[in-house]
């Protein structure tokens, strides 16, 4: 394993470089707490980074800069818009990097992301805390955001289908935002799969979400195949009427959102939520038959954390 402190990176001067030779992570320590980069080793970063934020640090405007980042859901302003323009505090422990941002002056919370890096495999495993440093309890749901490089698209699993003489009840709700037409182009509804296009050009922004409890969403960009897998609790509450996938795009954006359970979270405790990432290279067109064909086996090589 590679740990490169001082790793400079678009205009910031103190990130943090963490490769296994297959992979890179770049985090930043100028702001955050923030991976910035995530790919294969010296390779075009699947992660979106916004130019006109890179390099800045401090000042009270929330600024998006690309990458992961780490929220508390449901969305509210000013709360969830808390800037994360600081420096944050980081550890490495011989096994995994930790960055502890301050606590938020508005909110009394404190976000904590734990980066590990599998020593043979392009996988991360990423762990998210948020602290209620209040001296009363709090509700909310721990959120990770990834911003995808631009062009690319989502794929969800639809749940297997039953027949009603098999299942007479619901199997997940689908969530639409009131900016969302079903009708959108960018839309692909299948039978086994939800596809999420990106479109550079002008178009209004879209927002679905949905609770998937076979616990994968995919992003592709030619032939780069990001793969976030992440943990569904039975008899749980999740945000948005019950989400705990969500997808938001524009012309500009494109994000694929994952969330942890509703939760009360008592002074001095934490809410923690957990994904394994993954990267492959492999070229995964938009028909469902290749979709079986060449995205169920990568799946099949992954894992939900524990």
């Amino acid at each position: 394993m590679k740990i490169v402190e001082g790793y400079k990176w678009k205009g910031w001067p103190n990130c943090i470089l963490l490769s296994n030779q297959i992979l890179d992570i770049i985090a930043t320590t100028d702001i955050g707490p923030r991976i910035i980069s995530f790919s294969y080793a010296q390779e075009e970063n699947i992660f979106l980074e916004i130019d006109k934020d890179l390099g800045k640090t401090n000042g009270s405007d929330y600024r998006l800069y690309g990458g992961t980042r780490l929220w508390h859901s449901p969305e509210a302003k000013p709360r969830t818009y808390y800037p994360d323009n600081k420096k944050v505090d980081y550890k490495w422990d011989g096994e995994g990097l930790k960055l502890l941002q301050e606590v938020e002056t508005t909110t009394g919370m404190q976000k904590e992301i734990y980066i590990k890096l599998d020593l043979k495999t392009a996988k991360a495993e990423i762990n998210y805390k948020i602290y209620n440093r209040n001296l009363w309890p709090i509700r909310f749901s721990p959120w990770a955001i990834t911003l995808l490089a631009k062009g690319g698209r989502a794929i969800l699993p639809q749940e297997p289908f039953q027949s009603w003489e098999d299942n007479l009840l619901p199997v997940r709700p689908l969530v639409l935002w009131s900016y969302t037409k079903m009708n959108d182009s960018r839309f692909i509804w299948g039978e086994k799969y939800i596809q999420i296009k990106q479109d550079t050009k002008p178009a209004s922004p879209l927002k679905i979400g949905v609770l998937n409890t076979l616990g994968w969403g995919v992003y592709c960009k030619n032939n780069y195949v990001f793969i976030k897998r992440y943990p569904f609790i039975k008899g749980e509450e999740y945000p948005d009427f019950n989400c705990n996938t969500e997808v938001y795009t524009d012309a500009n954006l494109f994000e694929l959102e994952t969330l942890g359970p509703l939760k009360v979270i008592e002074p001095g405790s934490y809410a923690e939520h957990k994904e394994n990432w993954y990267l492959f290279k492999e070229e995964i067109g938009e028909s469902e038959d290749l979709i079986d064909k060449k995205l169920l086996p990568l799946i099949e090589k992954t894992e939900i954390p524990k």
